[in-house]
């Protein structure tokens, strides 16, 4: 089966300090759970409890574009606010856990969804608070909306591209929860009108991408209305980033003659999410977590519930054997530093990682040595050191920087170069 690739640029990574990713573990009840109000592109989510009130498993707490519910009972001890590493302020609710749980252990009652219109399954998924869970949050039913106006062609695609060994947690997901997946896949393609679902899995995945096939195969009813396919991609970081993802996907498009059309790329975790919302209606509870870095004891890939504190994922993995240089969340390529073991874990967290060295991008700034190895390695064919070396003079001549790392973990001299370029431009 032929893999489709970038053409220029990356590199293969591996990372010795992340988790296995064959199988996952269920994280400790939190005693108290810090449940974020976060902004986003509809306004600030706002609170329906106050301090003092009782609150069920699973129950609605905050309003918005993006709707919050409270992941374990219990009893609204305060609200705080706090800045996170990108100043951003952040608001939430913090839950002392204590009561009865509604989902945690109860036989889960089945919804169907095939008679339900596109309208009614966006609706659903935003009343039980989807959203984009492997990017920026964003409401999912607003997404779909916008891809679902129109009569252009468009495909979904399923993006299980693992280039980054701290997507342990996404593989992990599709592993244990492939059929929630796979549905996931269906509910989400009719509340987008898509025409085609495409399985993208880097080639060293084939297997699994085989067995999401049959696992489709036996959901969809013979004849079903839209086509499937498995594309192989490449492994070379950074091959999921949309850009890179979307030229292999060209290359397939054009070899096979076929039409994809617009492209909406959602995630394992997203689709599980989709799934959970519309079949079993339940909101975001918990986030398959890849927890490790030179730091930890005991790294491992653990099922987490929405607003543990990352202090206390870390102490579930043994603490740390010394004090660590640098906590943040993400994949150390593109991570976001954790400026207090008490924020949370979010709908978006899919890794945490504390470690020892300065890993990529460094705290002690060198001087560059003219090694051209940033050259070598960017997928979009920038000079990284040029442009570095302009910032605080002239502005970067180039907007293509997308900020996936590559330049900055083959730096000898360890410069932030991909955070700074990125920023300098425009970047978030």
């Amino acid at each position: 089966m032929r893999v489709y690739s970038f053409p220029r640029g990356g590199f293969l990574y591996d990372d010795h300090t992340a988790p296995r990713r064959d199988s996952s573990e269920v994280a400790y009840l939190p005693t108290i759970s810090v449940i974020p109000l976060i902004p986003n592109e509809g306004g600030r989510v706002q609170p329906v409890v106050s301090v003092g009130d009782t609150v069920k498993e699973g129950m609605l707490i905050g309003w918005g574009h993006t709707n919050v519910h409270a992941t374990v009972p219990g009893t609204v001890i305060r609200r705080v606010s706090w800045k996170n590493a990108c100043d951003q302020e952040i608001e939430a609710l913090v839950i002392r856990m204590g009561g009865r749980f509604e989902k945690l252990g109860k036989k889960e009652e089945i919804f169907p969804w095939e008679g339900l219109s596109s309208q009614e399954l966006r609706r659903i998924a935003s009343d039980y608070g989807v959203v984009e869970m492997e990017g920026s949050g964003r409401a999912l039913a607003d997404m779909l909306f916008a891809r679902s106006s129109g009569k252009e062609h468009r495909s979904l695609v399923v993006r299980c591209v693992f280039d980054d060994p701290w997507l342990a947690a996404d593989y992990a997901l599709c592993a244990e929860r492939s059929m929630a997946v796979v549905e996931g896949s269906l509910i989400a393609a009719k509340m987008a009108g898509v025409h085609r679902i495409v399985f993208a899995f880097s080639s060293g995945e084939r297997e699994l991408g085989e067995l999401f096939l049959r696992n489709i195969a036996a959901v969809l009813t013979e004849g079903g209305p839209t086509p499937v396919s498995l594309v192989l991609t490449g492994s070379r970081y950074p091959q999921r980033n949309q850009r890179e993802l979307e030229i292999a996907l060209r290359n397939y498009e054009k070899r096979e003659m076929i039409n994809l059309g617009t492209l909406l790329i959602l995630g394992p975790a997203t689709l599980a999410a989709i799934f959970d919302a519309v079949r079993l209606r339940k909101p975001v509870l918990d986030r398959y977590v890849a927890v490790g870095g030179s730091a930890v004891k005991k790294r491992q890939v653990m099922r987490v519930r929405i607003g543990t504190r990352i202090g206390d994922v870390f102490a579930e993995c043994g603490g740390f054997v010394a004090r660590p240089r640098r906590i943040a969340s993400g994949s150390p390529l593109q991570g976001r530093l954790v400026v207090d073991l008490d924020e949370p874990v979010l709908k978006t967290t899919y890794a945490a990682f504390a470690t020892l060295d300065n890993h990529a991008g460094g705290f002690v700034k060198q001087k560059c040595i003219g090694c051209g190895e940033c050259r070598r390695v960017c997928p979009v064919g920038l000079d990284p050191e040029e442009l570095y070396k302009k910032i605080g003079h002239d502005s970067p001549e180039s907007r293509d920087c997308h900020g996936c790392g590559c330049c900055e973990l083959v730096c000898p001299s360890r410069l932030p170069l991909a955070a700074e370029i990125y920023s300098a431009q425009g970047g978030s």
